[in-house]
């Protein structure tokens, strides 16, 4: 199990001289910051703890104008050292590395004094009691004081065990099945190609992985991996990783990018979060400001709309909606830290709620209380209200990143591969009922409405329509009934002892095998196409075209003669049947033609064949 442990400080503090002290490996790699004195960009080293247990070193600059470098380095820290020069005590950018470090939740940490070989005990006491009242109220509260000179060595062993005994017992980093590596360094190593480097989250890669740079989704392969410098097969969450890949040049990348499996994260430009308004800021987070968002390695300016009010003033909280000025790479959970872009001051930070949500009204309590549930763990939930005509399971599983088990916990109606929020299922099948019993009064003589019908009427995706209808049928909401669906009451009542019903099938029965054409016997007996679609689906009368029907009992005969010609002569033709039935040509060649559709009969030539 690996950790990574990051410095913050102000600018000459002593943090990357701490670093080389402590590990033997100097973390100022430019040779700007040789030449300067001074670190620039971030820097990386490591070491193995008293106990074996080993570490990745995270160096940041302390200087102002570096904060983003500052910022792409303290996100994803199991613990952090805190450097304070004695000889100088509490600066503004210790202030502000502390306030980055609460709003990014990094609760384990040491104070290390460093330069004590610089002041007298009286002083370094002072000193001691500014840090302490500097952390007070702050996720770094009551972390450990060490006095440290980095020259002498005075300190250094009681650091490391400090530093050991702080991260015993800390739980190794979840593997959600889900590995995202937030890139901090992009370059290129002769006879190798691209390689990057970055702080392992939410699961494991292994060489030969194929995997995507996100937000831009181009798809490389793992050649390569090392931790600590040393070449590795696979690694796990919580490493400090270098990357070889393929398939990708190195100015097709930058810091800010993420190596994330296929599929697993999408780009966000849209975010519910929560905020938190740090209690220095010298002015209020207003409705509509324009700032500088960092999460992960990533910075990308933003657009801050405050959903509950029209500001939320310091030291004070409240949701937002954050407004990207491009995609980023971001996940549910995922900490970050507003700052002002000019003058450059950090002013607020928080969580990620929702990295896919729609637009929101503002000032509406059911977003605050749905922003409140998906906070307070109900992600699922509250992901699964996103979607009033049901999702795959599968697809939700992706946009929260949750367990299949996890699904299984739902207050929902699952049928198949597709699932529904309760309210979302009451809602479709509330409204199925409706449409059904609406149906019914304006068709009364129709067996039920066509599925497609039904289907446009609910608003239901095609994809999902088959699952629906399979459980509204097990709900006893719906009967399907020769293809078409009804309410389970709904029944077809035809009179056919009196009115338009009797005298149609008295005007049918007179000629039997020569019935009048349909239209005639229609407006005979006043019979509408309803009532005649009605008797045809009953069973009453067989409509062998638009214009011709028989009664019942007169189809099962004709069917029988043509049965009976056949068995005679090998075939029957339109004159034979004519003849024996004692009709006109039209009804007997509606009637084989129908019979041909019905795969009763086949015509060759002339003549029909028994099938």
């Amino acid at each position: 199990m690996s950790f990574v442990v990051g410095t913050a400080g102000h600018i000459d503090h002593g943090k990357s001289t701490l670093v080389t002290a402590l590990t033997g490996i100097d973390p100022d790699r430019l040779a700007e910051e040789k030449r300067r004195g001074m670190t620039i960009d971030l820097g990386f080293a490591h070491m193995t703890l008293p106990s074996g247990r080993e570490i990745g070193i995270v160096d940041v600059p302390g200087h102002a104008r570096f904060m983003r470098n500052m910022l792409a380095g303290a996100q994803g820290l199991d613990a952090v050292l805190l450097v304070v020069a004695a000889d100088e005590g509490v600066m503004p950018q210790t202030r502000e590395h502390v306030e980055i470090l609460d709003l990014l939740e990094v609760r384990r940490g040491l104070v290390v004094l460093t330069k004590v070989d610089l002041v007298d005990s009286d002083w370094l006491e002072l000193v001691q009691a500014e840090v302490i009242a500097a952390l007070e109220g702050t996720s770094l509260e009551g972390s450990a004081v060490i006095p440290v000179s980095a020259p002498t060595g005075h300190g250094l062993r009681e650091l490391a065990e400090a530093l050991d005994g702080l991260l015993e017992g800390s739980q190794p980093r979840p593997d959600l099945g889900r590995p995202r590596l937030p890139i901090d360094r992009v370059f290129t190593i002769s006879g190798f190609g691209t390689v990057v480097t970055g702080t392992l989250v939410d699961g494991s890669i292994k060489v030969g992985d194929e995997m995507h740079t996100m937000p831009g989704g181009r798809l490389v392969r793992v050649r390569g991996l090392q931790r600590h410098n040393q070449k590795v097969e696979s690694v796990g969450p919580g490493s400090r990783v270098a990357a070889n890949l393929s398939g990708v040049d190195k100015n097709e990348l930058s810091r800010g990018d993420v190596l994330a499996h296929p599929g697993t994260i999408q780009p966000a430009r849209r975010i519910d979060a929560t905020l938190r308004v740090v209690t220095s800021a010298p002015h209020a987070v207003r409705h509509g400001a324009e700032l500088l968002l960092h999460t992960g390695t990533a910075e990308v300016g933003c657009r801050v709309i405050v959903l509950d009010a029209d500001e939320i003033g310091p030291g004070a909280e409240g949701w937002v909606q954050l407004y990207l000025d491009r995609p980023i790479a971001a996940a549910v959970h995922d900490r970050f830290v507003l700052r002002v872009p000019s003058p450059a001051i950090t002013i607020a930070g928080g969580s990620f709620i929702d990295v896919a949500p729609r637009k929101h009204p503002r000032h509406d309590s059911a977003v605050r209380e749905s922003l409140v549930r998906r906070a307070a763990g109900s992600v699922l939930e509250e992901e699964l209200r996103k979607y009033p005509r049901g999702v795959t399971v599968g697809a939700l599983l992706k946009a929260t990143v949750a367990p299949e088990a996890d699904v299984e916990r739902l207050h929902a109606r699952r049928l198949g591969d597709w699932i529904f929020s309760d309210d979302a299922w009451q809602s479709i099948a509330a409204r199925a009922a409706r449409e059904l019993d609406t149906y019914h009064v304006t068709y009364p003589l129709r067996a039920g409405m066509a599925r497609e019908e039904l289907r446009s009427r609910l608003g239901v995706p095609a994809a999902s329509f088959a699952a629906v209808v399979q459980g509204l049928v097990a709900d006893g909401r719906v009967v399907e009934r020769n293809g078409s669906l009804a309410a389970p009451a709904h029944n077809v009542a035809i009179d056919t002892e009196g009115g338009p019903a009797a005298e149609l099938m008295a005007v049918l029965r007179k000629q039997p095998l020569a019935p009048p054409s349909l239209p005639e016997a229609m407006q005979v007996s006043h019979a509408g196409e309803e009532l005649v679609r009605a008797l045809a689906q009953s069973g009453e009368i067989v409509r062998v075209s638009d214009d011709v029907a028989f009664a019942r009992e007169a189809y099962e005969s004709a069917v029988a003669m043509v049965k009976e010609i056949v068995a005679a002569g090998g075939s029957v033709t339109v004159a034979q049947l004519r003849d024996r039935m004692g009709a006109s040509r039209r009804p007997v060649l509606a009637l084989l033609e129908y019979l041909d559709a019905q795969r009763v009969t086949r015509r060759v030539g002339d003549a029909r064949l028994l099938r």
